[in-house]
């Protein structure tokens, strides 16, 4: 029976490791990411979260946590701001492409191209 709770105590230990080396690289991670920090305050931080590291990480977490937040929620808008921009424009450069198709359709019905130059046409906006 010792053999089951020595199990359970120890996937608890390291549960209580994982989340401690989150934190830690969360830390890290806000202190590059803050640009109003000077490098030498950095360095400090780093240093007391290598000598020092859970009441570092608790004081620092409670000292900068606000701003933390608030920069990681920059972030977050800035990423997702770069992802829609890239949507639009690549969806932009489709919706181009289908019009180019549409408008060879159109052509190839009315009997001004043949089969043909339509299929060339389309491979032509299918690949720019």
């Amino acid at each position: 029976m010792g053999g089951f709770w020595d199990f359970i105590a120890w996937m608890f230990w390291i549960f209580v490791f994982v989340a401690y080396l989150m934190v830690i690289f969360s830390i890290i991670g806000d202190l590059f990411r803050d640009d109003k920090l000077s490098g030498w305050l950095k360095a400090v931080w780093i240093l007391f979260l290598i000598f020092v590291p859970f009441l570092t990480a608790l004081v620092y977490l409670i000292a900068r946590g606000n701003g933390m937040q608030k920069r990681s929620i920059a972030q977050a808008q800035e990423l997702r701001s770069a992802q829609d921009a890239y949507i639009r424009q690549t969806a932009g450069a489709g919706a181009s492409a289908a019009d180019d198709i549409a408008k060879a359709k159109t052509l190839l019905d009315s009997g001004a191209i043949t089969q043909a130059e339509f299929d060339g046409l389309k491979a032509k906006a299918l690949a720019g």
